[in-house]
């Protein structure tokens, strides 16, 4: 069940977020491997992306992929925090009190997030193909061409077998230990220290929004480096043996967009990531705490019903 939890929180969360994560993929894919002011500049700033995606391709150009998208964080957040939760019911993440020990969480946030970017792959390099592919008019990086989902997994495991489907899984991995580290870390720190005021004893919703606010900022900020080398990933066109074509692998990525279009190209659409992740980490953590006392109370209910009869 608290697999299930987990999936059912971030696949509601994810309706949500879908357009920002469309606009920060479109963002940072724009000037690849181009020096600042020597490229076409399709996308301002957040607002203007969504104003020009709207205008061109609609209101369902912003939720492209929405589907996988779905599947994908499902997939991801049922082992990711599923695995944590059943840590910490096992007192692994938690001291005698139920306060949160720091680096046993950190440990757990890291441990399970790269697990479920590993289970996930496929999905979010499929996502991220789905979401990049724009009309001509303001395409940027390589267009796949993908006509959904299942045309996807077809095509890639027809060229390069299940190895292709898992490419680049390693990069996303290394997003993953840096951003749930960072998140679910500081989401379960912040909740003990709001727990400490009166206001949040008996409000689980207002200590996990206010805590899952703090934990956006924290996981934005860690992980825009690696998202960013993940998508550069993703996204590049292949060889006939499944090579990318413009990046070797991580380092390689950093050291070239490092090279080419400076820090500040590490920090693309950093701002539509914070606007996806806010959103998203808040509604998928809120609805993680929301249905894990759901669950807690029908648990209980069930325990009083059968010392009843």
């Amino acid at each position: 069940m608290d697999f299930a939890i987990g999936g059912i929180a971030a696949a509601g969360a994810s309706i949500f977020s879908n357009p920002f994560d469309v606009l920060k993929t479109r963002m940072q894919l724009q000037g690849e491997l181009r020096a600042r002011g020597h490229h076409t500049v399709y996308y301002k700033n957040v607002l203007h992306a969504a104003y020009v995606v709207a205008k061109t391709e609609g209101i369902r150009g912003l939720q492209r992929g929405l589907g996988t998208a779905m599947i994908m964080h499902t997939v991801r957040n049922s082992v990711r925090l599923g695995s944590y939760q059943w840590l910490s019911d096992r007192g692994f993440i938690c001291d005698e009190k139920g306060k949160t020990i720091f680096y046993r969480s950190f440990l757990a946030s890291a441990m399970t997030g790269a697990a479920g970017a590993f289970c996930g792959s496929p999905l979010f390099l499929i996502k991220t193909q789905l979401q990049s592919q724009a009309a001509n008019t303001i395409a940027v990086g390589h267009q796949h061409g993908h006509a959904g989902l299942v045309h996807a997994v077809k095509r890639i495991y027809s060229q390069h077998g299940i190895q292709g489907l898992w490419r680049g899984a390693d990069a996303v991995m290394l997003r993953a230990v840096a951003g749930s580290s960072a998140q679910i870390s500081s989401f379960a720190k912040t909740k003990d220290f709001l727990r400490e005021f009166e206001v949040f004893k008996h409000s689980t919703f207002l200590t996990a929004f206010a805590a899952s606010i703090v934990g956006g900022v924290f996981q934005t900020l860690v992980i825009a480096p690696f998202d960013i080398v993940s998508i550069r990933l993703y996204n590049q066109a292949t060889d006939a043996q499944g090579r990318g074509l413009l990046y070797k692998g991580i380092a390689d990525c950093f050291i070239k967009i490092y090279k080419c279009e400076g820090i500040p190209g590490l920090y693309k659409g950093i701002g539509a990531n914070y606007m996806r992740l806010a959103p998203h980490s808040a509604l998928c953590l809120i609805f993680w705490d929301v249905l894990k006392d759901l669950q807690k109370k029908y648990l209980s209910n069930e325990i009083g019903t059968r010392h009843v009869l």
